[in-house]
């Protein structure tokens, strides 16, 4: 049995294939990022989920595609709590980018390949190989257009009165935004990238709201501005996109890219329909 994972912040999508590429089970465990998750915590996200822990001595390849997973520390991690989990299985453990471009793109294909999930990256591949321009230093410096970027933003904005007040009011009905609350998710309880990712859903809720349009605006100039722009193809090659801000948000993401004069790809919400496809022909 083959288990393709992939594992964003917030959750995980794993899908089983038999050897002749023939689905098995779908099911969903919540992420399993190593850089915001202890060891334990993994661990019982696994066990706590019915088809793993049914079917756990059944695998025998794990193609593990993850948030948090861009050094060798964080990768060596994962193996060595999948080799546990599955005692039978090999392990084959890369950063989430890797999933967006097999996602996206073909071997052989040029493309700048983007993640606007709750977290976000962006990296060039030339057909066959991957780079990188900026390396992550994670949610706080970085992020720049992601759903914990836009959370963030419409909590400072709030706090600081520059959101409007017919939308402050909105946005106090559909969010609990006591500041003890608030505080105790960001500072005390795991996963404060996408406990922030949550308030995003009020900007695409919202998309038309002129306050709204201008704040996704900037996000994705400045998305453009500190990612894409650092390669010298940007204009020449696809720009493709995974993940559910790029999805939810395509029209006024596609706005933007043109606006600079750059071709848009591929705009997939999850990678895992694609990762499916791409490892069944390796079969």
């Amino acid at each position: 049995m083959i288990l393709i994972v992939d594992s964003g912040a917030t959750k995980s999508d794993w899908i089983a294939l038999d050897k002749k590429g023939n689905q098995l089970f779908f099911t969903q465990t919540l992420g399993l990022s190593p850089e915001v998750l202890t060891r334990p915590v993994i661990e019982d996200r696994l066990a706590n989920n019915f088809e793993l822990s049914k079917n756990k001595d059944k695998a025998s390849d794990i193609y593990f595609y993850g948030a948090g997973c861009g050094t060798d520390r964080m990768k060596s991690l994962l193996r060595e709590i999948f080799s546990v989990f599955f005692p039978n299985a090999k392990a084959d453990v890369k950063e989430d980018t890797y999933a967006a471009i097999f996602a996206t793109t073909k071997i052989g294909q040029q493309a700048i390949v983007c993640i606007l999930g709750t977290g976000s990256n962006c990296s060039y591949y030339d057909g066959h190989q991957l780079f990188q321009k900026v390396i992550s230093l994670g949610y706080i410096p970085m992020d720049d257009g992601s759903g914990n970027f836009f959370g963030r933003k419409l909590i400072r904005n709030y706090y600081f009165h520059k959101m409007p007040q017919d939308l402050a009011m909105k946005f106090a009905k559909g969010y609990n935004l006591d500041p003890d609350v608030i505080k105790e998710n960001l500072y005390k309880q795991p996963n404060p990238n996408t406990y922030l990712a949550t308030f995003a859903r009020f900007i695409v809720e919202n998309k038309e709201h002129p306050y709204c349009k201008g704040v996704i605006d900037k996000g994705f100039q400045q998305f453009i501005n500190n990612y894409i722009m650092q390669f010298e193809l940007a204009t020449k090659v696809p720009i493709n996109f995974v993940g559910s801000i790029a999805y939810f948000l395509r029209d006024e993401l596609t706005t933007v890219l043109k606006r600079n004069d750059l071709i848009v790809g591929t705009i997939r919400q999850r990678p895992i329909d694609g990762l499916v496809e791409f490892h069944k022909e390796t079969l």
